[in-house]
């Protein structure tokens, strides 16, 4: 039994099998390069139910501040909490697996055919599904998260500090963090 950090009781884990864990991932790695997180999140919180939505945001949350590619690390933080380390291993793997045997085959094909000019045109359609993806992901988010002056100020502040001033990354979640956590901390439900 886990215990449930925001209200301190016992909360029992869903049982995910290791070969569950492999070829969800698999199927997530299958469905897109470069924007799988839209298809992640859909296996885990609406077609699994391994995550609830604020476990998603939360696991995401965790795995945008440490170092790696957020997927990669949402799959190994899913597959240990509910396999260890084999789980890890097993969730890493499926994920990576089908994309690193796809990405070498068109590698190989791009060298080939990479000068034809409606194989240049078909990839910038393609990086323009896959920015619509993320954008859908990120409103579903959003819409699930509670609405409040703090939580829209500090997006909006964020937003303008990286997305228009160019501000780096880090240096902003430095100085943001602290009041953020403040402001939760004062004005939690």
């Amino acid at each position: 039994m886990e215990t449930n950090a925001i209200n301190a009781t016992p909360e029992p884990l869903k049982t995910v099998t290791r070969r569950e864990l492999f070829l969800g991932f698999l199927r997530v790695g299958l469905s897109g390069f470069g924007g799988v997180l839209p298809w992640a999140r859909r296996m885990l919180v609406e077609q699994k139910g391994w995550l609830t939505e604020k476990e998603f945001t939360e696991a995401l949350s965790l795995g945008q501040i440490v170092p790696g590619p957020n997927i990669v690390n949402l799959s190994v933080m899913v597959g240990a909490r509910f396999q260890g380390v084999p789980g890890a291993v097993l969730a890493f793997g499926g994920l990576m697996l089908a994309p690193l045997v796809i990405v070498l085959s068109l590698g190989a094909l791009y060298e080939l055919y990479g000068g034809i000019d409606l194989v240049r045109r078909a990839i910038s359609g393609v990086a323009a599904v896959a920015a619509g993806l993320v954008i859908a992901t990120g409103i579903k988010m959003a819409i699930a998260q509670p609405r409040g002056f703090w939580p829209v100020f500090m997006a909006a502040v964020a937003f303008v500090c990286v997305g228009w001033l160019r501000w780096p990354l880090i240096a902003v979640l430095l100085g943001l963090a602290p009041i953020g956590i403040a402001a939760a901390w004062k004005f939690r439900p």
